[in-house]
């Protein structure tokens, strides 16, 4: 299981680290040697996004990753294909991120049988409200795969429970609102927030949107027990190519 993992990592870690990468950017090729950089530097687990027309809950440096992938050809199939191969080779847990179209539209059954099948763990689907995704969830439960909910700093503490009712594994915490890649402030707000959460569900926390470096991560330990990022290993591959990964990967630890 999923949380299994996590409590048995953090018996010998702080802090666990969770990575985001957009599968096909900058290409599929490209994709495994990140994967493969950030796995020998030590992330605990990993998010696979399934690249979209219309990620809402991504900022625009996410959203062009999105787009460029997508204008060179990637699919869905060829995301499962990716998550299959990647599942086999290293033994961190893998996750899919993606939007509830793109699983709509293959087959909610058959997605989560595929996700199975491929050896992923879980999903985050930011824009799946848990009223509206009995059919998703109950074929995620089938097929033993881990809904991620999503907890930020507007959630009421009640809607946090019902959240993490439905939750398995971990409670993904956003921030802040907004999208993903702003400046976030590490605050006595944040903090204030974060115990809020604490107080709504034993499962671990996972902290995201704005954790960019060394700092952050130093700030979140004791706080929450893994930290998220996405955004920030994006841009170093826009500014000093996908070779610049493993190295940034490994100062975080």
């Amino acid at each position: 299981m999923l949380e299994s993992y996590l409590r048995e990592r953090l018996q010998n870690r702080d802090i666990l680290l969770m990575t985001h990468i957009v599968l096909g950017y900058p290409s599929f090729e490209d994709s495994y040697q990140i994967v493969k950089a950030m796995v020998e530097g030590g992330v605990d687990l990993m998010e696979l996004q399934i690249p979209f027309s219309e990620p809402m809950a991504d900022g625009p440096v996410i959203l062009r990753a999105n787009q460029e992938a997508l204008a060179r050809g990637a699919k869905v199939r060829q995301c499962l294909e990716f998550a299959e191969q990647v599942c086999s080779e290293f033994s961190i847990p893998f996750l899919f991120m993606t939007y509830y179209n793109i699983i709509y539209k293959h087959g909610v059954e058959a997605f989560a049988q595929n996700m199975a099948h491929s050896g992923i763990r879980g999903a985050i689907i930011p824009d799946l409200p848990p009223e509206e995704g009995k059919e998703c969830l109950e074929a995620m439960e089938r097929h033993r795969l881990a809904p991620i909910f999503i907890f930020s700093p507007s959630t009421s503490l009640e809607r946090m429970r019902t959240l993490a009712s439905l939750t398995k594994g971990f409670v993904y915490c956003v921030a802040r609102t907004g999208v993903t890649g702003a400046q976030t402030s590490f605050s006595q707000d944040l903090q204030d927030y974060l115990k809020r959460c604490r107080s709504a569900t034993s499962l671990p926390l996972a902290l995201g949107f704005g954790v960019k470096d060394r700092a952050d991560m130093d700030f979140l330990t004791g706080k929450v027990d893994i930290a998220v990022i996405g955004t920030q290993t994006i841009r170093l591959i826009e500014e000093k190519g996908v070779e610049a990964v493993g190295d940034f990967i490994a100062g975080l630890r």
